[in-house]
């Protein structure tokens, strides 16, 4: 009878640990993914810092004006276009909004401002992640999976000072002048939509554009291309270095998902960093 009873206990308390195991089952899983994120994200952290000491040094100014022509020069026609309509838009619907109260003088100001503090720096930064940094990342990975990366260790040259540091140094320098660029060919286009189109009077726009930008306001927007040329550059070149360790697949796929997992990820980020950056400097 002792051992029948025993025999039940020790059934009841495998069960209860499995049902126990069951239930923590769902928080282990988010455990693995947070734990792999900020292990990601350290790692990330790590690369950009020794892509960033590595910027300076004997052959590099070539290598760094390479990749400005090719991310920013390369990259002016589609932010024109897009800041062009965007300008456009803004300014057909703020026209129709202030008009209702008698406010149609504020849109220069409406239209410039949005722009500058946030739509410029925003849609340049997700515009050249879409044509620039899927094509770097796609790049590295390439690289990556074909050995040359290896080849360079071997021949004792850094793969980060010869293929990621000029890479971030000319986003760097690329971001902000894309920005500004977005910015005036936007105040540009809200002048053709409202002036042009709807009848407007021009010094109006001109002098609300004049009266309510300050200083500080394009200063916030340079700091958010800043940041935002930091992060796209930093996922792009990361993904790319380290397509050979994913674990979900291997080869040309590997470099699709990365380039994908890049643009994804840049984009999202380039979002909340846009307002922990605005939060910071309001």
């Amino acid at each position: 009878m002792e051992i029948t009873v025993g025999i039940d206990d020790e059934n009841r308390n495998s069960l209860n640990e499995e049902q126990g195991l069951l239930l923590l089952r769902p928080f282990a899983a988010i455990g693995r993914r947070v734990i792999a994120w900020v292990g990601s994200m350290g790692a990330a952290t790590i690369f950009l810092s020794l892509a960033l000491i590595r910027i300076p040094g004997r052959n590099q100014l070539s290598r760094i004006i390479q990749q400005t022509y090719y991310i920013g020069a390369r990259s002016i026609t589609i932010i024109m276009l897009v800041s062009l309509f965007t300008g456009m838009v803004l300014g057909l619907q703020s026209y129709h909004a202030l008009v209702q109260f008698g406010a149609a003088g504020a849109v220069g100001s409406l239209v410039s401002l949005s722009l500058i503090m946030e739509l410029g720096p925003v849609l340049t930064a997700i515009m050249i992640t879409a044509r620039a940094g899927s094509a770097i990342t796609a790049e590295i990975g390439i690289q990556r999976i074909s050995e040359q990366i290896d080849a360079l260790t071997t021949m004792r040259i850094s793969p980060v000072r010869y293929l990621i540091s000029p890479k971030v140094a000319a986003a760097i320098i690329s971001f902000p002048l894309l920005t500004s660029v977005f910015d005036l060919i936007g105040i540009l286009g809200g002048y053709i939509s409202a002036v042009v189109l709807l009848g407007l009077n021009g010094g109006i726009y001109l002098h609300s554009v004049q009266t309510y930008v300050v200083l500080s306001d394009i200063t916030n927007g340079f700091v958010k291309s800043l940041v935002f040329a930091v992060i796209v550059a930093t996922v792009c070149c990361y993904h790319g270095y380290f397509t050979h360790m994913r674990k979900d697949s291997h080869g040309a796929r590997a470099v699709g998902l990365s380039t994908t997992a890049a643009v994804v990820t840049s984009c999202v980020l380039i979002l909340v960093s846009d307002y922990v950056v605005t939060s910071l400097l309001v």
